[in-house]
C-alpha cells in the first residue's frame, strides 16, 4: 500500500507531468482561464489517463511482447479512441461543458501527457494496479496544476498588470514560478 501512495504522490507533485516534465501544456494555457473548466478538463484528463493506463498495460502484457514494434501507434490508437469516447459523452452529458472546452477536448488526443503515461508506465514496469494508481496521480497533478493557473488568472484579471507583460508572456512567468515551486516538493520525500 505504502508503494501505491508514493506512485500517486510522485506523479501527482514530485514528478508533475505539466510543471516538472511540461508535458499537456496546450490544455494548461488553453483552458486554464476559468477555475470550473479547467478542474472539468482535469476530470476528462484524468478519465482518458486511467483508460490509457490499463489498454497501455494490457497491449504490454498480452501483445507488444510479440510485436514490439507496434508499441508507439497502438498507444496513440487507444488514445484517440477513448478521448473520441470522452467526447461524445461529455457532448451528450453537457453540451455546456463541450462548449466551454471547444477546440482543446479533441486536442486531448495529442496532449503529450497522455502518451508520456502510457510511456512512462510501461517503460517503469508498472503492473495494471500501479499503472491506474500512476495515471491517477498524473491526472491529479495535470488537474491540480490548471486549477492552480485558473485561479492565478481569474485573480489577476482584476490588477493592473503592465502591458508589456499582460496575456501570454504573464502566463509564462506564472508557469515558470509554479514549475520551480513544484520543484521544491522534490526534496520533501526519500525515494528509499
Amino acid at each position: 500500500m505504502e508503494n501505491f501512495l508514493w506512485i500517486f504522490i510522485s506523479a501527482m507533485v514530485i514528478n508533475n507531468f505539466t510543471l516538472s516534465y511540461f508535458l499537456g501544456l496546450c490544455p494548461f494555457f488553453g483552458v486554464s482561464s476559468k477555475i470550473e473548466t479547467a478542474f472539468r478538463m482535469g476530470m476528462a484528463n484524468i478519465f482518458v489517463l486511467v483508460i490509457t493506463a490499463v489498454c497501455g498495460w494490457t497491449l504490454n502484457t498480452f501483445i507488444l511482447p510479440y510485436a514490439p514494434y507496434l508499441r508507439l501507434i497502438s498507444f496513440i490508437i487507444v488514445i484517440a479512441s477513448t478521448v473520441q469516447f470522452v467526447e461524445i459523452v461529455i457532448k451528450k452529458l453537457s453540451p455546456a461543458l463541450f462548449k466551454a472546452l471547444g477546440i482543446f477536448l479533441p486536442l486531448i488526443t495529442t496532449n503529450c501527457a497522455i502518451l508520456g503515461l502510457a510511456l512512462f508506465a510501461t517503460n517503469k514496469g508498472y503492473g495494471l494496479l500501479e499503472g491506474i494508481v500512476y495515471a491517477l496521480g498524473a491526472g491529479a497533478g495535470l488537474t491540480l496544476a490548471l486549477v492552480i493557473m485558473a485561479g492565478i488568472r481569474e485573480e489577476t484579471r482584476l490588477m493592473d498588470i503592465p502591458e508589456v507583460i499582460k496575456g501570454t508572456a504573464f502566463n509564462m512567468i506564472v508557469a515558470g514560478i509554479l514549475s520551480m515551486a513544484f520543484m521544491g516538493f522534490a526534496g520533501l520525500f526519500s525515494t528509499s
